[in-house]
């Protein structure tokens, strides 16, 4: 029997089955011709995807942007509204853990102001952009991501800000570029780039060692929790060596997992205007670089502050002359310039 050849309940078999051989020829005929190419094209040269780019930076739910090596989270930028400033956490080291933690390890409630790897100032126009509590403080809102760049060198975030102070008056319109490049060794930068222009009449930074950039060290390299250890480009150890005083970097590293060690590099731009930085720094895990450590610093309307900070995550304990080396390689780096 044909496979056309079949009987329907309560009917007799069809008299002529000439009818749907030549149905199904003409169909395979038609399918066949709109196909074919198809099918020929799937397997040849005719199909030229472009390279998936090995850097790249991922949109998430809940206002995140995660920034991957060959589909790897290196770090993710958090700059949900219902947070007080926008920051970067997770920032993993080669072992895949997070080097940085969220709020101090002995002080969670008042120390929640410690978020990983944040920008804030704890005077702006006598309002506070440090802490978390209090009536006279302010707040850094996202306003909206402007570009995600993906490349083989690197891949970034682009974003637009407003610092505003208690009474939702507007201080500040912020720009940031927060970028993960890769380096040959395995490590890894990253880049933060900062335009800040006054909106106001007058915008005074005031003397604080608190501002501008701060990292919370994860809780066992720290010195006091874990044995870790802080070196500065001096050669100054600890925090009894290099409390406020000045550098081009400091690194802290330590244990993140049984035997291995692993540390952040906290890297001040020779372009920066208060270069090289004071560094505020501790044993309890973590450092920052103070913009107005010896005096304030003032913007008319309409002025501009540009600044670079960078990040090394590195493994291994390096030595002044190796993270010399790699902070040459920052520095080196050609400066962003954001659109007006």
């Amino acid at each position: 029997m044909s496979l056309l050849s079949f009987h329907l309940p309560g009917k007799s078999r069809f008299p002529d089955e000439s009818f749907f051989s030549l149905a199904l020829s003409w169909t395979a005929f038609f399918v066949g011709g709109y196909f074919q190419p198809l099918v020929g094209q799937s397997g040849d040269a005719a199909l030229q995807p472009k390279p998936v780019p090995l850097i790249q930076a991922i949109p998430l739910p809940y206002d995140q942007v995660s920034l991957q090596q060959q589909g790897v989270e290196k770090m993710r930028f958090h700059f949900a509204n219902t947070l007080r400033r926008p920051f970067v956490f997770p920032i993993q080291g080669p072992s895949g853990r997070s080097l940085t933690r969220m709020g101090h390890p002995h002080d969670p409630v008042g120390h929640s102001h410690h978020n990983s790897f944040w920008v804030s100032h704890y005077r702006v126009n006598g309002f506070d952009f440090w802490g978390d509590r209090g009536a006279d403080k302010g707040v850094i809102r996202h306003d909206r991501v402007e570009k995600l760049e993906d490349g083989d060198h690197h891949a970034a975030v682009i974003s637009s800000g407003t610092w505003l102070g208690p009474d939702q008056q507007v201080l500040l319109k912020e720009k940031r570029r927060t970028a993960l490049r890769p380096l040959e060794d395995g490590s890894y930068l990253l880049l933060l780039d900062l335009h800040l222009q006054a909106v106001l009449p007058e915008v005074t930074f005031g003397k604080t060692p608190f501002g501008l950039v701060g990292v919370r060290m994860a809780k066992t390299l720290g010195v006091h929790d874990g044995g870790g250890r802080i070196l500065n480009s001096e050669g100054s150890i600890n925090e009894e060596g290099m409390f406020w005083k000045p550098a081009k970097w400091v690194d802290y590293a330590g244990l993140i997992a049984p035997e291995r060690v692993e540390g952040i590099t906290l890297m001040d731009h020779p372009a920066n205007p208060n270069y090289p930085s004071v560094f505020h720094v501790r044993n309890d895990g973590w450092m920052g670089a103070s913009l107005t450590f010896h005096e304030d610093r003032v913007l008319q309307k309409g002025e501009t502050l540009q600044l670079r900070y960078g990040l090394l995550v590195h493994a291994q304990w390096l030595d002044v002359v190796r993270l010399d080396a790699r902070y040459r390689v920052f520095a080196e780096l050609p400066l962003h310039h954001f659109d007006p």
